[in-house]
């Protein structure tokens, strides 16, 4: 599958001076895709106003023997690295990695706090929360493009509540990957967890890969119930991107011709304007979800598309999208 991250960069800049928190991207160098410190700051440098980002664990740089509990501390040592770069200044202006998110395996229960304790004495100063991707699906259809397809029924593993009570007593976060129709569990969890910052991440993921525009149409009717049902929980922020991942049903990974960022955000609107009316922009967050949601478009066009569809918020409202909101939830002091 093409990638298009490179795509749009001639597009000119809206608001070239709002700072932005990039909220969510991934870091690895696999064979199908390298994309390191220098790819990612390449993007940066096209032009946006990127001032700081979160990384989130893709299972990169993992060890390869002890514990399989901790083997997740590679990849916490290997971001809290690129954070230290970053944060000298020798590339540039953009604190990238400045917080991380790192991998558990909470089928672990509470042996999870091991990892958790070692993990926060590896990178005291970013580590912030965890991911396990919990997405679920009747059919092999949204699994075919992924290089790490995750594990099944781990939000019912005995282990699973255990290992969040562990991740809520040191003050983490946990961030939740589900498809819409798991969007009720994530509710659920928020209410017996009311002290666990809970972040859904890709704004839900509306599941339309491969239906007709009827089926979706279903499919934007059901999410848009469950979102806002789950936004009444106070202790749930909402991450907005990820809609250039093929999950979505828009079909442009499949395009030959470069996406601008005005059709990008005639598709995305919906979703976004309803994930922020739902959450308010004080509990939503911008994120690229690159490189993933390069396979639909280009890093300037991505950014370009959520500043246009958010045009009309006012000034406090944009702050609290593009930077505000992630600055609070991952505890990033931007030093202003």
């Amino acid at each position: 599958m093409t990638h298009k991250r490179l795509e749009g960069r001639d597009e000119p800049i809206l608001e070239p001076d709002l700072p932005i928190i990039d909220a969510h991207h991934h870091l690895f160098d696999r064979p199908a895709l390298r994309y390191m410190l220098d790819d990612y700051l390449a993007d940066v440098s096209a032009g946006h106003n990127i001032v700081a980002s979160v990384y989130v664990e893709t299972l990169a740089f993992a060890r390869t023997d002890g514990p399989e509990l901790l083997r997740p501390l590679g990849e916490v040592e290997f971001a809290n690295g690129v954070g230290a770069m970053a944060a000298s200044g020798a590339y540039g202006n953009c604190r990238a990695c400045a917080a991380i998110v790192a991998y558990a395996d909470l089928r672990f229960g509470d042996a999870v706090g091991d990892l958790l304790d070692r993990a926060m004495a590896l990178a005291p100063n970013r580590l912030r929360g965890v991911r396990q991707v919990t997405i679920e699906h009747p059919s092999e259809t949204p699994f075919r493009f992924m290089t790490h397809p995750p594990p099944r029924g781990v939000m019912i593993h005995p282990g699973f509540r255990p290992a969040l009570r562990q991740l809520s007593a040191r003050g983490l976060s946990f961030d939740a990957a589900v498809f819409n129709h798991q969007l009720p569990e994530i509710a659920a969890l928020a209410d017996a967890f009311p002290d666990l910052p809970i972040v859904l991440n890709h704004v839900g993921m509306a599941m339309g890969m491969e239906m007709g525009e009827a089926e979706r149409a279903e499919v934007f009717a059901a999410w848009s119930r469950d979102l806002r049902e789950l936004a009444r929980r106070q202790n749930v922020t909402c991450k907005l991107g990820g809609l250039g991942m093929p999950f979505w049903g828009f079909g442009f990974e499949h395009r030959t011709d470069p996406m601008g960022y005005l059709e990008l955000a005639a598709a995305w609107r919906p979703f976004i304007e309803t994930a922020i009316e739902a959450f308010g922009a004080e509990r939503c967050m911008m994120e690229s979800n690159f490189p993933p949601d390069g396979r639909s478009c280009g890093f300037v066009p991505l950014w370009n598309a959520m500043k246009h569809i958010v045009r009309d918020c006012s000034a406090e409202q944009k702050a609290a999208l593009f930077h505000q909101t992630a600055a609070r939830v991952y505890r990033i002091d931007l030093g202003t």
